[in-house]
């Protein structure tokens, strides 16, 4: 069992007898497993009865009925809304990602034509569905930057939820839960009165931008859960569960490594061309060089740090058809997963939610005949964010040139 914990495609792993090499066969359990996940959640989020993706609300507000047999189904006994719907949307994002992520990387062993068709189909259906969340994270994070930038203290909600929402709500009957913000803690009217007028006025302003694009996020979701295009794929999932399309019987007793190694050399490609050297300082004055262009989207570098991070995500689940496991998407519980991988991850994740929450505040400001005491605190906070894109730079680089720990 100790070899199953070894990457084999990694030059520094510890020495040991030879892994027995992973063919096509662990290929086909893979995927079968992520599809199975795929159905379970899928059928999970339809009993929750859900809206979009996991806001644990009706799109009238009511309270999701089905959210507590969710989670005794699941063997937790009863749970506060919205944890099942959630549970249950994350899960279905999570499988349809990864199944488009295997099928990406070892698309050689695969029936081409039936591949080719399928992986566009789930990374679709994976990004719709992430988008409602992507905006209330969004607007959480500039709220919370506001308040933080201001002097104020963190939002009381949100340092009583981090204390026990959970055994609080499990112990009384759950209230209805607002439509599209059942996660994201928002400032009372008195609370927002803590910040300057400025910072009050740019925090309304954001409220509601991206919560009226979360409400159209929501509605596209909903589209999505019920189009035809969504019912094709799941059906394509299904007979996945049960048959994998391997392109021929040598497919089976194919070894994967050459595939996955493949996929960890487009990740170390990708990180040499990155600016490591300029990363390397925890603060880069180069970060604001663009701070006052006129182009939507002025800082060019951050795409390249966008590619790093979805090849560092198919590098590993390259790793985990290896190993035979499913690694978790987050945190590695099973033991498997590289540490360094790991904290890249988290890295790379915080890198892609500043740049974008950088790129709603300058949007925000961008807002016609705005107050200059609105403008400037906007600017302020793009200015803090570019900075969190920076600092998330250098923890990846500081976690990258690690040697690799395994758990």
């Amino acid at each position: 069992m100790a070899q199953r914990h070894l990457d084999p495609t990694d030059p520094t792993a510890a020495a040991g007898p030879p892994p027995v090499p992973a063919g096509g066969d662990a290929l086909a359990d893979y995927l079968r497993a992520q599809a199975t996940e795929f159905l379970r959640a899928l059928r999970l989020h339809r009993e929750s009865g859900a809206g979009a993706h996991g806001n644990g609300a009706h799109p009238s507000g009511a309270h999701p009925s089905g959210a507590g047999a969710v989670d005794r189904g699941r063997g937790r006994g009863p749970a506060p809304a919205p944890d099942g719907p959630v549970d249950a949307a994350r899960a279905l994002r999570r499988a349809a990602r990864r199944l488009s992520g295997t099928l990406h990387t070892f698309q050689p062993l695969l029936d081409a034509e039936w591949a080719e068709a399928m992986r566009p189909e789930l990374a679709w259906l994976s990004g719709t569905l992430a988008l409602e969340h992507a905006y209330a994270s969004r607007l959480d994070r500039l709220l919370q930057a506001l308040h933080r930038l201001s002097g104020s203290a963190a939002f009381p909600a949100q340092q009583a939820g981090r204390a026990a929402p959970a055994r609080a709500a499990a112990t009384a009957d759950p209230a209805p839960v607002a439509p599209l913000a059942p996660s994201v803690t928002r400032p009372s009217p008195a609370d927002r009165g803590n910040l300057t007028v400025g910072a009050a006025k740019a925090g309304a302003l954001l409220d509601r931008q991206l919560t009226l694009a979360r409400t159209r996020a929501h509605s596209t979701a909903l589209q999505a859960l019920g189009s035809s295009r969504f019912h094709a794929v799941a059906d394509k999932v299904a007979l996945l569960a049960s048959e994998v399309p391997l392109k021929d019987t040598a497919a089976a007793a194919a070894d994967l490594r050459p595939l996955a190694a493949a996929a960890r050399d487009r990740l170390t490609d990708a990180v040499a061309a990155l600016p490591l050297v300029t990363a390397g300082n925890p603060y880069n004055a180069q970060a604001l060089v663009h701070g006052l262009s006129p182009d939507p989207a002025p800082h060019p570098q951050d795409a390249q740090w966008h590619q790093v991070r979805l090849l560092l995500r198919l590098h590993r689940y390259a790793l985990e058809v290896l190993a035979g496991t499913d690694a978790e998407d987050a945190d590695g519980a099973d033991g498997t997963t590289d540490v360094r991988l790991l904290a890249a991850g988290e890295a790379l994740d915080r890198h892609r939610d500043a740049s974008e929450a950088a790129a709603a505040a300058a949007q925000a400001a961008r807002t016609p005949r705005i107050a200059p005491a609105t403008a400037y605190a906007l600017g302020v906070l793009h200015a803090d964010q570019r900075h969190e894109v920076e600092a998330a730079r250098y923890a990846f680089q500081h976690s990258w040139r690690k040697e690799p720990i395994r758990l």
